[in-house]
């Protein structure tokens, strides 16, 4: 799920604040040079001003002098040294996403005196790939985004989903040795500091989208005074216990808030991908297609899993909301399988790949919060949702993998206050699919005067500079910039 980091030189109300415009937050301040050696960086598409380095950090902050793990972290100078205010780290959704080559990419779109005022950073979690990397080597079929996501069997059972997640975990046991007990947002914090030490920075940026508003709070929770200006992006819910399992049960509404849209959009005369006459019938339309398909799947060669079943339609759908653009996934899909046919089975991703996102995302998930182990939790918690939210046919209340983790936490989650700077600006759009406006409101609330939100009347996840609109763009650069922020929560239409 995002990408994201600190904020605040100054200290001010809750109302608006304008920090100080280029006082430098740097090395120079410090008087600590970052001890990094920077090397051309691996892959393709990567801006040759884009350098990568590893920093060391200890695999158990528990035990400082024990193993180290190598942290992979990029970087792209500031486009103009006089105007040099920091560094703005860019912190990935997920869990189990990286941000190393976002300085390349989206850090691109930042608006040019953004890009003036700060180094852009990126990194690789600890986990993730280039980073000292994990994989479960899960088998392929357990790969499969129904499987992943835990959709329940056409007729509710959990059975399925608790065999799943006893056989991934039992993987995970197996193969991904004790850095997997290691992984977790409160590690992933600690580890940003250490990137920040290393940097010769006293204190951070931070954009974070997606869980990375969720590590981004950790850190601001853990390291309050290393935070300069802090933008949390399509925000998690703050309650420090369900902060992963809220985010799966958040499909419910964030379904709910999404359909609306993709109806009026999938009824629109002219569109070549149109799937009903009305907006009122595509709900209707799309349930009994879900359902003709838990009856009687088409065979999907290529595709995993190798059918077209109501599981894949509603995982498809919920991947088609994420951002409006993907709406004709979802369409060509309904009207292929009306037709009984498919179409051609979607690139897949190298497994490797799959596998090491799998891996750290387990963990982060598992190790963050402990899971209920019984089914019977599970079934009523699935029998709730089916009878309330349809679309979402039970999944968001099923249990994961973690039911089965055979490790528990090894401490408590990260516990959101209203105590610290006042140096955070949440962006958040009206209708997300993952994270949802209920869980922002949250978030801002229990943030108290620590926070200002913007709030955008659009659709999709990822607000900033992707699915939102100009006005909450402006209102971000303008923090990022300048470091002012609105007077008070703002609404853009």
């Amino acid at each position: 799920m995002k990408q994201i980091t600190k904020s605040a030189a100054l200290i001010a109300a809750a109302s608006g604040v304008v920090f100080g415009l280029v006082t430098p937050l740097t090395a120079s301040a410090t008087g600590t040079p970052a001890p990094l050696k920077w090397d051309k960086c691996e892959g393709e598409g990567v801006d040759p001003r884009q350098r990568c380095a590893t920093v060391s950090v200890p695999m158990d902050y528990a035990d400082p002098g024990g193993e180290r793990i190598d942290i992979a972290v990029s970087r792209i100078p500031s486009e103009k040294p006089s105007a040099r205010r920091g560094a703005l780290l860019l912190i990935a959704g997920g869990p189990g996403g990286d941000s190393l080559n976002d300085p390349s990419s989206k850090g691109q779109k930042l608006p040019q005196e953004v890009r003036d005022a700060y180094d852009l950073i990126g990194f690789a979690p600890r986990g993730n790939a280039p980073s000292t990397s994990l994989s479960c080597e899960v088998g392929h079929e357990d790969l499969a985004r129904t499987a992943l996501r835990p959709w329940p069997a056409p007729d509710g059972s959990v059975t399925g989903n608790m065999a799943t997640a006893r056989r991934i975990s039992e993987a995970c046991a197996r193969n991904g040795g004790e850095l997997l007990q290691h992984i977790s947002t409160k590690n992933n914090a600690r580890d940003i500091d250490r990137v920040r030490a290393a940097l010769g920075e006293r204190k951070l940026s931070a954009w974070g989208v997606s869980y990375g508003t969720y590590v981004g709070v950790a850190y601001s929770e853990l390291f309050p005074h290393r935070t300069d200006r802090v933008v949390l992006d399509s925000n998690d819910h703050a309650d420090p216990v369900l902060a992963e399992r809220a985010w799966l049960q958040a499909f419910e509404v964030g379904v709910e808030d999404n359909f609306p849209e993709f109806a009026k959009w999938a009824s629109k005369p002219g569109n070549p991908d149109r799937v009903a006459d009305t907006a009122a019938e595509v709900r209707p339309l799309f349930l009994r297609l879900a359902a003709r398909l838990d009856r009687e799947p088409i065979p999907w060669p290529g595709a995993n899993p190798a059918e077209l079943n109501g599981n894949v339609l509603r995982q498809t759908m919920l991947d088609s909301f994420y951002d409006p653009d993907d709406y004709p996934a979802l369409a060509k899909l309904m009207l292929a399988a009306r037709k009984g046919t498919v179409p051609p089975a979607p690139p897949a991703p190298p497994e490797s790949l799959v596998q090491n996102y799998t891996a750290v995302g387990a963990g982060t998930i598992c190790n963050d919060g402990a899971w209920p182990k019984s089914a019977a939790v599970y079934e009523k918690g699935v029998a709730e949702s089916r009878a309330k939210y349809p679309l979402t046919a039970g999944m968001p209340r099923n249990a994961m993998l973690c039911a089965a983790w055979p490790w528990q936490p090894k401490e408590p989650p990260v516990r959101v206050s209203d105590r610290g700077p006042s140096n955070i600006l949440l962006v958040q759009n009206e209708r997300d699919v993952a994270t949802p406006l209920s869980g922002a409101l949250k978030l801002r609330e229990t943030l108290g005067r620590r926070a200002v939100m913007v709030t955008v009347n659009a659709t999709g996840h990822d607000s900033y500079l992707d699915n939102g609109n100009a006005c909450g763009d402006a209102a971000v650069s303008r923090f990022l910039s300048t470091g002012q922020r609105p007077a008070e929560d703002l609404y853009c239409e």
